[in-house]
């Protein structure tokens, strides 16, 4: 992407600092094209014209996500806030926030900030038109959720175990959806899959109708080596029938927060 302005001054390098100005550079990070040389008045009353500057300088993705993102939170009137870019060598970008207002930037789970994250990197993949991560973070927000997720996954994996129901969760994005499948796939008789559509697409856990669950007695001194009473089972045949095909590790793997996006 090409950013550019027109600079304008008495002499060619007034009007390379006046379009470096407008850029927000300095005058060695951009190329100039000369569009009109300075002419002086005659007789210092007549003609005479200034000298036009065309600068110009090639942003990278990782320039244009930390513009966009520094734009977004001013509208927000949250100028306070501090962007630490770092660049990795898998070809993306960190961006971390650091300020008393973070909290408002997070939102409510996260909301807010995966939504900034989605947009910043729209931005930033129309650059070169190319796959280009980027990752908006404070301080180890994303660490802590992840590691939330993770506990929660495994508690109602081995709660669907014990009482064989199933629960729903409440929506998530693609990238959350997959850290609760790969917690529940380490819990033996427990399964996970997606359902619903859109911004409405949640996680079920349930057990694993290819797994059998053990039948328990009444214990010492009690009748009978099973449980004779009827159980109940939410699942339905259409339920049953899906859930071989489900290969919940796969869902976004090795994909961003809201997976690949294309222009």
């Amino acid at each position: 992407m090409i950013k550019e302005a027109i600079g304008i001054g008495e002499t060619e390098v007034l009007a390379q600092e006046d379009a470096c100005r407008q850029l927000g550079v300095e005058t060695y990070e951009a190329e100039f094209e000369l569009l009109q040389r300075a002419e002086k008045k005659v007789l210092g009353l007549f003609g005479g014209c200034p000298a036009k500057v065309r600068a110009f300088i090639k942003a990278s993705p990782a320039d244009a996500a930390e513009e966009f993102l520094r734009d977004v939170l001013g509208a927000m009137g949250l100028e306070n806030i501090t962007l630490e870019v770092k660049e990795n060598e898998e070809g993306g970008v960190i961006i971390n926030l650091e300020g008393e207002d973070v909290g408002f930037v997070i939102g409510r789970r996260g909301e807010t900030l995966d939504a900034l994250q989605y947009l910043t990197g729209l931005v930033a993949n129309h650059v070169d038109n190319a796959y280009y991560k980027v990752t908006i973070n404070t301080g180890d927000y994303r660490e802590k959720r992840e590691k939330t997720l993770e506990i929660l996954g495994r508690k109602l994996a081995f709660k669907a175990v014990k009482t064989g129901y199933k629960t729903s969760l409440e929506p998530m994005n693609p990238y959350e959806r997959r850290i609760i499948h790969t917690a529940v796939q380490k819990v033996n008789g427990a399964t996970s899959w997606s359902e619903g559509e859109n911004l409405n697409r949640h996680v079920v856990i349930g057990p694993d109708p290819k797994v059998s669950r053990p039948r328990g007695g009444r214990g010492r001194g009690g009748r009978g080596g099973y449980d004779r009473r009827p159980r109940r089972n939410n699942n339905t045949a259409a339920d049953l029938a899906d859930k071989p095909q489900r290969a919940p590790i796969n869902e976004g793997e090795g994909t961003a927060l809201y997976g690949r996006i294309d222009k």
